[in-house]
């Protein structure tokens, strides 16, 4: 695991060792144990790397990698979960020397020497990488499948610059440090701004499962190397027994593979059926206890849902070696400057806060790697508000004409409920659209109306959210073997949600604690699995999660699998009446009075109300001061 860095120049600017050297070391919380720097003789290219040893510790693994004669040069981010498999094949063939023991890195390096981009198909893992081919002259960008790991880049000023976050892109003097104003518009509805847009002008992010080529004469091109969809086989008159069974032994696979590391590996486990299915399966056939980590809040949130008692059942199961932290108010404040600094852009989940604090705890306790249970909700319908939501997406479905969907938009607007969000849902059938638009929403289009400000809701006023996922119902509507609402939802929230606001969320927070994560359930195979499932067996009964719930019984306690879900929640509405309030008041007032993007007297109004949407305007308010003290 890794922080990586580099640039590609076609211009008159020529790179040096201290160029790339100031990119790589804005990432040295991404990896601690080496650092690495490569520039070639002409100074057109140059990569760096600072290295989380997790596999192969020893120097000769350390990045930037190349091949037996330099022509082929790799920093990588990531594990390759099957890279001795790999490894074997290739040393069968007898047409590589390989220079370390057993170093992931290495092994993906001549599988691209045997195999060319190809090699991609034989990877089993989450990457982002860059590598050199010096024999093409030609730069190639990989982000993995799902999106587990991050990649962002910029072109300006004849070169192509990347990076794993985009502090280090800011470290080049010429990066222009603008705020892209309509990547705002879609942070203000799904939490986090959606692939290949960032909240920087001129900067991009790598989408899930693409490349990007970049050759010596500037030329870039990208490309999609792996859809949810490309693997897919219906599973058709497959019984809910024979799907369990199925799901069971992919989902062990996974996890046995996610064991890989010469560093210690737990698990962090809050109770819920996802990670006590990570705890116990990490246990079976382990020679020591498997380490467990979870965070809670103390006694004064009576009110709130604590997971710190069902955790403890479940590593008490296991045999587990279990460690907690309690997390206070107190903690929240003194993080906030450091929660800015480590997303860079709004990642505007609160559950950042004890994602950080969990991560840290394992990195204190000796574990360098740890499992997490991000992605079972979204593969097999696991969450309450599904349930609804399809219900209402089947209500849609009724001949009921658009004029009288109008006129009820009509009637909700003059009983004052134009910004709710029925009267969203509402639009949206009328306009002819899906009413789902993801599993984490904001601000709806009303809403954020209001809140832009007066320049901004001008020069937007052609610009709606629909405009990002609509290429994604396309291949939706054009690849998947059962289009039915409940595919659709995993299909968006694999596109959009899980890569950008999830699985960013995990990355940013424990990478900041110097920490790997890694998600089972994210595996491509479980994924295809998932989506070859038919969507009466993954939704029966109106149950939540069935098939992961029947798979699991017998190894998870069914007090832990019966009881309602809760989820990995955060106490933010008392966290603002308690005294979080007054600061997010002045974070975003001030961001208000200093820039020209939102409308101050709107903002102050949500920000009287302690919920999700204040803390959404905070997180958005701290990471415009850390860019703008930079």
């Amino acid at each position: 695991m890794c922080g990586i860095a580099g640039a590609l120049s076609w211009g008159e600017f020529t790179l040096d060792d201290a160029y790339v050297t100031r990119m790589r070391e804005t990432l040295v919380h991404r990896g601690p144990d080496a650092a690495g720097t490569w520039v070639s003789e002409d100074g057109r290219v140059g990569l760096g790397s600072r290295r989380l040893a997790v596999v192969d510790l020893s120097h000769a693994a350390d990045q930037p990698l190349a091949n037996e004669d330099g022509s082929v040069r790799l920093v990588y981010n990531g594990e390759i979960y099957n890279h001795a498999e790999v490894r074997a094949e290739l040393e069968r063939g007898g047409r590589h020397a390989f220079a370390t023991d057993h170093s992931d890195t290495e092994t993906l390096v001549h599988a691209y020497e045997e195999w060319g981009t190809g090699c991609l198909a034989r990877m089993r893992g989450m990457f982002a990488f860059a590598l050199w081919d010096g024999r093409t002259r030609r730069l190639w960008l990989v982000r993995d499948r799902v999106g587990i790991k991050p990649l962002f880049y910029a072109v300006h000023d004849d070169r192509l610059v990347f990076a794993s976050e985009i502090k280090a892109l800011l470290a080049d003097p010429q990066q222009e440090r603008a705020l892209d104003e309509e990547s705002l518009y879609h942070y203000l509805s799904f939490l986090c701004v959606p692939a290949p847009r960032t909240l920087f002008r001129g900067i991009r992010k790598l989408e899930a499962g693409c490349w990007l080529t970049a050759t010596a004469d500037g030329r870039i091109e990208e490309g999609r190397w792996w859809d949810a969809w490309d693997a897919v086989e219906p599973l058709h008159g497959a019984t809910d027994a024979e799907l369990q069974a199925r799901l069971l032994e992919e989902l062990r696979t996974s996890v046995r593979l996610r064991k890989l590391g010469d560093v210690p590996v737990g698990v962090f486990l809050s109770g819920g059926v996802d990670s006590s299915t990570n705890a116990a399966l990490f246990a079976e056939g382990a020679v020591a206890p498997v380490k467990t980590f979870t965070v809670g809040y103390d006694e004064s949130y009576a009110s709130y849902p604590n997971e710190l008692e069902w955790a403890r059942r479940m590593a008490s199961v296991v045999g587990a070696d279990h460690h907690e932290r309690i997390l206070s108010l107190d903690d929240l404040l003194a993080f906030l400057p450091e929660l800015a600094r480590l997303q860079d852009e709004p990642v505007a989940d609160p559950v950042c806060v004890p994602l950080f604090y969990v991560s840290e705890l394992a990195r204190a306790e000796g574990v360098t790697v740890a499992q997490a249970g991000e992605g079972a909700d979204e593969l097999f319908f696991g969450y309450p508000s599904w349930r609804t939501l399809l219900r209402l997406q089947r209500a849609d479905d009724l001949a009921v004409p658009a004029a009288a969907k109008r006129l009820a938009l009509a009637g909700l607007r003059a009983a004052g409920q134009g910004t709710a969000r029925p009267y969203e849902y509402l639009r949206r059938g009328a306009e002819g659209v899906p009413v789902f638009w993801g599993g984490a929403e904001a601000f709806t289009e009303t809403q954020k109306r209001r809140l832009l400000s007066f320049r901004l809701r001008r020069e937007l006023a052609g610009v709606s959210s629909w405009d990002v996922l609509a290429p994604i119902r396309a291949r939706f509507e054009e690849a998947a073997w059962e289009p039915s609402h409940a595919n659709w939802m995993t299909y968006l929230d694999l596109r959009l949600r899980l890569p950008e606001l999830l699985l960013a969320r995990i990355d940013r927070m424990s990478m900041g604690a110097s920490l790997e994560a890694r998600v089972p359930f994210l595996d491509h195979r479980v994924v295809e699995l998932a989506l070859s499932m038919p969507t009466a067996a993954k939704t029966r009964g109106g149950a939540l999660k069935p098939l992961l719930r029947g798979a699991v019984r017998g190894l998870v306690p069914d007090v832990l699998i019966d009881r309602p879900k809760q989820g990995f929640r955060v106490p933010v509405e008392e966290w603002l009446l308690r005294g979080l309030g007054d600061r997010a008041r002045a974070e975003v007032a001030a961001m208000c009075a200093e820039t020209d993007v939102l409308d101050g007297a709107e903002a102050a109004r949500i920000l009287e109300r302690p919920g999700r949407n204040a803390w959404y305007l905070l997180n958005l308010a701290l990471c415009w001061r850390e860019v703008a003290a930079a």
